[in-house]
């Protein structure tokens, strides 16, 4: 009898324990920081879906700028074929690689807006102002998405660091920081527009 109470007691405290080492919470967290990233994924899905409907409508009225249009198309699919599954959200350079591409995309889509400036009657045309209007939509989605993928990268990295949650990482998840959404190199430049 005195053995039952004695296991019992100690499968009690071990309960105790381990309900504030804060495993639960770790898989939360990690799962926020997953659940975050497939909102980015699912904005960028939306402005590639989007892409080729806005070149169609361009190809129709900017016949002869082939050069612009070709560089969207291409940086569009490089940008869809650069996929990152959510065990790299802690490789850096995976990360760099996924921005990058992103990236060439953001910039040649701003060359073609330059481009549809020199066609006043584009500009005019509805199909096209519902198009730019809802790529205009789909950008500030991916920067609210990317801000939201930070907040929940930055909890769940402080999480898994302090104490006494790290000993329990350490011993027991094994998880690693998640890497941030950074800027590109140069954001922080003005862009340069030319007519």
């Amino acid at each position: 009898m005195m053995k039952a109470a004695v296991r019992f007691s100690l499968l009690i405290c071990l309960i105790v324990i381990f309900s504030g080492c804060g495993y639960n919470k770790m898989v939360d967290l990690e799962e926020q920081v997953f659940s975050a990233w497939a909102d980015i994924e699912s904005n960028l899905q939306r402005r590639a879906d989007l892409i080729p409907n806005l070149i169609e409508v361009v190809k129709g009225y900017a016949a002869h700028e082939k050069e612009t249009l070709q560089a969207v198309i291409e940086a569009r699919a490089k940008a869809t074929s650069v996929n990152l599954k959510t065990e790299d959200l802690s490789n850096a350079a995976a990360i760099q690689q996924f921005q990058a591409a992103q990236g060439s995309l953001s910039s040649a889509l701003s060359r073609l807006m330059v481009v549809v400036e020199r066609y006043p009657d584009l500009k005019a045309n509805q199909n096209f102002l519902d198009l730019q209007n809802q790529l205009e939509g789909t950008e500030n989605r991916i920067n609210v998405a990317r801000q939201r993928y930070n907040k929940s990268v930055e909890v769940f990295n402080a999480y898994i660091r302090k104490f006494p949650y790290s000993l329990t990482n350490d011993l027991l998840r094994h998880l690693e920081r998640k890497e941030y959404f950074k800027a590109e190199e140069g954001a922080t430049e003005v862009p340069q527009v030319k007519f």
